[in-house]
């Protein structure tokens, strides 16, 4: 099946993982690759690390200017997505995780026919997640699963920034 964890609220990649972490709990084979993430700072790479689970990241550390990509963000992001198709054609494991492409996609990094040919590509037998804001609507009518994480209220807004172990 192919589920859809999107919207403006927060929780999508974290939600993501907490199903790499059932999968895995099941002797599942679980691959995650992340569109426009290179920080090695993220709390979930260091538990990643410590219970096997795979994830490559395809990013810089800085954040992606959506009016003004850099070439090397496309580049990177033509690695992720290929990187995707190799894990799904090569049947490389049960649940692929490809965090971030819905935010790729509304950037133009990578092209809605690219994504909707990827979908078509996954077996049966897989189960693929992806992940983050802005899913087309034509994404959204391909998966079997969507979720929106919707923002009621969030501390960043009475200006409390990021925490550590809480959103990175």
């Amino acid at each position: 099946m192919i589920q859809v964890y999107t919207g403006n609220g927060k929780g999508k990649t974290t939600a993501a993982i907490g199903l790499a972490i059932r999968a895995m709990g099941h002797d599942k084979r679980v691959k995650m690759v992340q569109f426009m993430k290179g920080w090695e700072g993220y709390g979930e790479l260091v538990t990643a690390k410590r219970i096997g689970l795979s994830i490559e990241q395809f990013g810089r550390k800085e954040f992606v200017d959506p009016e003004m990509p850099e070439k090397v963000d496309y580049e990177l992001a033509g690695d992720c997505f290929n990187r995707a198709i190799e894990i799904i054609e090569g049947r490389e494991c049960d649940l692929l995780i490809i965090d971030e492409i819905n935010v790729a996609l509304g950037y133009g990094l990578i092209k809605l026919e690219d994504v909707l040919r990827l979908i078509e590509k996954v077996p049966e037998e897989m189960e693929v997640v992806l992940t983050g804001r802005y899913a087309h609507p034509k994404v959204i009518e391909k998966a079997d699963l969507v979720t929106e994480m919707v923002e009621i209220k969030h501390p960043f807004r009475e200006g409390i920034q990021a925490r550590e172990g809480v959103e990175f």
